[in-house]
């Protein structure tokens, strides 16, 4: 009979205690660049929601322009009223249509920044 049996050294493995768990929920970031449908379902949204401004902004600009060659057919002849319809009673509605374009399509994606990133 042996006096001491050489004892082995045994290797446990498992789950480290300190690991984050994934919890089911996937960041709108992750569901984006992997392209699932919900990512395609934000991205569709964001496109949706800029379509619809860039809709609103056509129609009141073919509201806006479309009629003025009527208005200025019905007018006796005379230069000046076409130049000064032209020149000052268009261009300021033209800048504020714009202006109101732009935030409007920079607060849709300020919108789905805050979305992915979960703020």
């Amino acid at each position: 009979m042996p006096q001491d049996p050489v004892e082995r050294r045994v290797v446990v493995t498992g789950v480290p205690r300190r690991v984050r768990r994934t919890s089911g929920h996937h960041r709108p970031r992750t569901e984006i660049d992997e392209q699932t449908t919900l990512g395609h379902t934000y991205v569709r949204s964001l496109m949706r929601s800029q379509l619809r401004a860039a809709c609103v902004t056509f129609a009141v600009l073919v509201l806006l322009v479309g009629p003025l060659p009527l208005v200025f057919a019905a007018m006796p002849d005379g230069a000046g009223p076409e130049w000064a319809v032209l020149g000052f009673g268009l261009y300021p509605p033209l800048v504020l249509l714009a202006r109101w374009y732009v935030r409007r399509a920079e607060r849709n994606e300020r919108d789905l920044v805050r979305l992915v990133e979960d703020r």
